[in-house]
């Protein structure tokens, strides 16, 4: 396997990352089960492990603890925090009070004294960015962090926070994990140059599509999908069609719709890693043997086609959207003052 360079950290990491979201209750249970993914994915030259606090509420870091025993200095470990843990409104957000508990939770769970990458899990409206970046410093001066980095941010906020640490000497974010696939490219817009002006790694998520790509959502059948119940855009019919143009497209060129959609995401030149997400052995084998497959712009200008670069076609339920857009008090103003007259 190839690695590629972590914006400009110096870091070196598999252009694959496993992802551990689904280790745990809400994926996979089985502790032996989850672990033995991740050795397979560390066999076969994946380096880069990314998690969060959040996942199964602490117990992903923890089955990771015992993939990675041992094996820790072949690992980049990347971790998250701002997503709640508690009932207390202060075991959440990006604030100075919270960050240097919840470093501290996650390197036990993780067994170890230090993460390769800590993560902004989520914007926090409440907090400076000042003050994030503040704590975030400490903790790399520390030797607790190497680098950090952030996750659903927009292209303002990661231009901001980059003139805030200049402007204060502050550590920098590096990296950026946005969701990215064949139907959501809103990213190529401003968050991919953006990141790239800057140096940044970023990290994608979801190169599936939530699991509207893994070939087992078609329209008119029932998603063979085990969240299809939970999240809204399996309904989705702009996205169930251009699911089925890529489904033929990757018939026609003869490649396995998994494969095309991976292959298309490491073919951004401001991506360097996708995640990977898988629930069992068998998902994992068939990610990994995309490793292989290289798109060519005549495939990549037909896939434009179906979905045209900079376009998102639906929103998956859980990607970020700023209180600007959800918050319905910040786009009206009081009645009265609502007309021009």
């Amino acid at each position: 396997m190839q690695y590629r360079t972590l914006g400009r950290t110096g870091i070196k990491v598999s252009p694959f990352a496993l992802g551990a979201m689904m280790f745990g209750p809400i994926g996979n249970p089985d502790h032996d089960d989850a672990v033995a993914i991740v050795h397979r994915a560390l066999d076969a030259g994946v380096n880069f492990l990314d998690t969060a606090d959040f996942y199964s509420h602490g117990e992903s870091e923890e089955i990771v603890a015992k993939a990675i025993a041992g094996r820790r200095d072949d690992v980049v470990l990347a971790t998250k925090f701002h997503l709640p843990m508690g009932q207390d409104p202060n075991m959440r957000g990006n604030s100075r009070r919270w960050i240097v508990r919840a470093v501290e939770d996650s390197l036990r769970r993780l067994g170890t004294d230090h993460v390769d990458l800590y993560q902004v899990h989520r914007p926090d409206p409440d907090t400076d960015v000042e003050e994030t970046l503040s704590a975030l410093t400490d903790l790399v001066r520390a030797g607790k962090v190497r680098a950090i980095g952030t996750s659903s941010f927009p292209a303002s906020e990661i231009v901001e926070a980059q003139w805030v640490s200049e402007r204060r000497g502050l550590e920098r974010f590096r990296t950026e994990q946005p969701t990215y696939s064949l139907l959501n490219r809103g990213i190529e817009n401003e968050v991919l140059p953006v990141a790239q002006r800057y140096g940044m790694g970023t990290l994608v998520y979801s190169p599936l599509a939530g699991g509207m790509l893994t070939g087992r959502v078609r329209r008119g059948q029932a998603p063979d999908v085990n969240r299809a119940a939970m999240f809204r855009y399996f309904a989705d019919e702009r996205r169930l069609e251009a699911v089925e143009q890529f489904v033929a497209l990757a018939d026609e060129v003869g490649v396995k719709l998994t494969h095309l959609a991976l292959a298309f995401v490491l073919a951004h030149p401001g991506v360097t890693s996708a995640i990977l997400g898988p629930r069992t052995r068998e998902q994992l084998d068939d990610l990994l043997a995309a490793a292989d497959v290289a798109l060519d712009d005549a495939v990549l200008d037909r896939i434009d086609a179906i979905v045209a670069p900079g376009e998102d076609v639906g929103l998956l339920d859980m990607q970020y959207r700023t209180p600007a857009v959800t918050d319905a008090a910040l786009r009206r103003r009081p009645l009265a003052a609502r007309s021009a007259a």
